[in-house]
């Protein structure tokens, strides 16, 4: 206090220091809780991204082998690892899928015949299957049409997706 009866203008009050400390303190939660989720949604985009590559590749795949008239080699399509058919494997691609696989990357089961993502941080996702390693996995499927024609009908590939084994939903 000063000889006036004023308050001295040059420091805070132990309150003041406490409301400010309190106000930093709510504002960095919320900004960390922001952050993770964000960091989700990308890992989830990017992830997003790499499955909308494989279906492209498997699709420009079957269409040269229709081009070519060599549809009977598309079953290998359904047991293949998907991603040989890219230009360039995934940067977080680790190869062969074991027990031990590392967050953030994709693996291909062979014993399986799936494509796998292993999350790297999942607490928005919901795997239908609940327990265990958050992983998601990715099968290659061809479709199929009964195509009629004037001598009779044959069923022949039209079409190959790459469907998740197990539904999940990542919110």
């Amino acid at each position: 206090m000063t000889p006036h009866g004023c308050r001295d203008p040059r420091g805070f009050t132990l309150v003041e220091l406490a409301v400010a400390i309190a106000v930093i303190a709510v504002a960095a939660a919320v900004l960390l809780n922001r952050l993770g989720y964000y960091q989700e949604m990308a890992e989830k985009a990017a992830m997003d991204s790499v499955v909308r590559a494989v279906k492209t590749g498997l699709q420009l795949r079957l269409a040269e082998l229709i081009a070519t008239h060599k549809q009977g080699e598309a079953a290998a399509l359904e047991i293949e690892d998907p991603t040989r058919w890219l230009q360039a494997r995934p940067d977080n691609y680790g190869g062969a899928y074991s027990a031990g696989a590392d967050r953030g990357k994709w693996y291909f089961d062979a014993a399986r015949r799936h494509l796998v993502y292993v999350v790297n941080a999942g607490d928005r996702l919901e795997i239908d299957r609940g327990e265990g390693a958050k992983e998601l996995r990715f099968q290659p499927r061809l479709l199929k049409d009964r195509i009629i024609f004037a001598g009779g009908a044959v069923e022949t590939v039209t079409a190959v997706t790459l469907a998740p084994v197990t539904p999940y939903r990542w919110q």
